[in-house]
């Protein structure tokens, strides 16, 4: 398993859920848009802090962007 591959792949389809671009999200999360983009392309790691703001964003809990699908 590559957990960052994990992440940002659950990241993608949760925000696509929601309907928002990357831009809408990162604002709503205190995040650039590029930040997230970099996360979802498999470019970036993430800290704790910033794993809980993208998980209130989406409204679901942290644990739910590490599962495998």
């Amino acid at each position: 398993m590559d957990i960052i591959k994990v992440f940002a792949n659950n990241l993608k389809k949760y925000r696509k859920a929601t309907g928002l671009s990357q831009e809408k999200f990162a604002e709503k999360c205190g995040l650039h848009r590029t930040y997230i983009s970099a996360i979802e392309c498999y470019r970036r790691s993430i800290s704790l802090e910033n794993i809980q703001r993208i998980a209130n964003g989406l409204e679901i809990e942290p644990y739910k962007l590490f599962l495998e699908s």
